[in-house]
């Protein structure tokens, strides 16, 4: 049977169509034949990846124990998410510094507009908002500008003292307050008061909370179940929303009423509060044409409550001086040889007290409060950028190759800085506090510093890191030169046997039901 013409054409039409189809698929599979393979880890199942094999509670353990086996560089899937773990600082610097462009955006997280987050430009992805929020936080709190503040931290970490030695009890409430109002300081020129301000309690109410709501899992649960956001508050399930409009009202109360004591106090005087973050760049918003403002505001609003800190490492740094006592002792040595008994150590002494820095690198190395994530975003202890801290990931922008292996764009880049601290190789015996592994020979410091890798690398890099980096040394050389800190007593004189608690999240955080007891 011979084919109709309507046939003959179509076998015309069909022959270079199959051509055009065979050559794509041949160049397809030889493209995946040529593309280089993603990093090394465990074999993910299906629709779950990874997710079984991870302990969920500290991740960053899982990771570190699968570095013996995969290396460095690892691949992993969590459910739908291609997400790279980076275990050394090598690789970190190769990729999150020196290929910043691709590996400074942000992933999506469900949780962040529902409780109010977005507030924070830490975790806006990168491009021209981010770069705005970033540059009027940098014009603040870069090194050279930082020093100004010095003489204020040197006063808070004293009234700090002064609070412990009345009230020891309450140590955890003191070192908030220091950390908060340095950085209202530095931020608004809010002078708080030494004890129980108002506006330092409003940030910590707020800020508290937020450790526990923005987990992973939360945003992973939100995302899939983006409805959980609508249910009546009468309905089961609804504690989700109403816990999302009560962080939402919480954020928004730290974030405008700060900012609005800038303005009344600006409107009230040309003097005061001049010298703050916030009026400065309020002052140079009067300058610019209208349709820029309100932009410029927003801005300057997420880059001023990007500042609010807190206070983790001071506690990691009380534990250690309970748990070590003979390296407090040293220090106190050091201190007193150098400094005497009859002053207190100022900023200008800080080169002739090597052991107390080395304290100091000890502590941020031998507790991280941020497993998974530099101190360059949200929650760097007093008065540093929330640009990185709080475990958010990086997020690729563009395909990338490292090392022979292939880094999809929008890939989740998590960086252990867990994996770095417990590394035996460079930190034996790591789970010790050991400040001496900081000191050479001649007693002098080493080149090794844990801030190079605690605040961050490439563009994402805390901008506050010098005034964070500040503060911490004045509050711990203030402590050890004033105060012994040991474990409180019962009352038959005998000590209080205790078991440090880490509370797991995306900022892991001693639990303050340890008892110390400071004077």
């Amino acid at each position: 049977m011979v084919p109709s013409v309507d046939g003959r054409l179509a076998i015309l039409v069909g022959i270079p169509l199959s051509l055009v189809a065979v050559t794509a698929l041949r160049r397809f599979i030889e493209s995946r034949r040529n593309k280089p393979s993603l990093p090394p880890g465990p074999v993910p199942l299906p629709l779950v990846g990874n997710v079984l094999s991870i302990d969920t509670k500290e991740p960053w353990l899982t990771y570190t124990e699968w570095r013996a086996t995969y290396g460095d560089l690892i691949f992993v899937r969590l459910l739908d998410q291609e997400t790279v773990v980076i275990n050394s600082q090598h690789v970190a610097e190769a990729l999150l510094d020196k290929r910043s462009r691709i590996y400074s955006d942000r992933p999506y997280l469900a949780t962040l507009e529902p409780y109010g987050w977005t507030i924070n430009f830490g975790f806006i992805g990168y491009g021209d908002e981010w770069r705005l929020c970033r540059r009027l936080f940098h014009q603040t709190f870069r090194p050279e500008s930082a020093l100004k503040f010095r003489p204020m931290q040197l006063k808070r970490a004293r009234e700090m003292v002064v609070n412990l030695i009345d009230e020891p009890q309450h140590y955890e409430s003191h070192f908030a307050t220091l950390s908060s109002s340095v950085a209202m300081s530095t931020v608004y020129d809010y002078d708080a008061s030494a004890r129980d301000d108002p506006v330092v309690q409003l940030v910590i109410k707020a800020l508290v909370p937020g450790f526990t709501v923005l987990t992973p899992e939360r945003a992973m649960l939100l995302k899939a179940f983006p409805f959980l956001l609508k249910l009546p508050d009468w309905c089961w399930g609804s504690s989700i929303k109403r816990g999302a409009r009560s962080s939402r009202d919480r954020v928004n109360e730290m974030a405008d009423v700060p900012f609005r004591y800038v303005q009344q106090h600006m409107a009230d005087s040309s003097l005061l509060g001049q010298s703050s973050m916030v009026a400065e760049n309020l002052q140079r918003m009067e300058t610019q044409d209208e349709a820029s403002k309100p932009m410029f505001e927003t801005a300057l609003k997420k880059a001023a409550t990007t500042a609010i800190p807190h206070m983790r490492h001071l506690m990691v740094f009380l534990l250690a001086m309970v748990l070590y006592p003979d390296v407090q002792r040293r220090a106190q040595t050091e201190i007193d040889s150098v400094i005497g008994r009859d002053q207190l150590p100022t900023f200008e002494d800080r080169a002739s007290l090597p052991y107390i820095e080395a304290v100091l690198r000890e502590t941020f190395r031998w507790q991280p409060i941020v497993p998974l994530g530099n101190l360059d975003f949200l929650l760097c202890d007093l008065a540093c950028t929330k640009d990185d801290l709080l475990g958010v990931p990086h997020a690729t922008s563009s395909d990338d190759t490292y090392n022979g292996y292939f880094i999809p764009k929008g890939a989740t880049v998590v960086y252990n800085t867990w994996a770095i601290s417990r590394d035996e190789k460079r930190y034996p015996n790591a789970s010790r506090f050991m400040p001496e592994r900081f000191i050479d020979v001649n007693g002098a410091l080493t080149n090794d510093d844990p801030a190079e890798y605690i605040f961050g690398l490439g563009r994402r890099i805390c901008a506050g890191r010098s005034t964070a980096d500040a503060s911490v040394w004045s509050a711990i050389v203030t402590m050890l030169a004033t105060v012994d800190i040991s474990s409180a007593k019962d009352d038959q004189g005998k000590v209080i046997d205790f078991t440090p608690e880490f509370i797991p999240g995306v900022v892991r955080y001693l639990a303050s039901s340890y008892p110390s007891d400071l004077p």
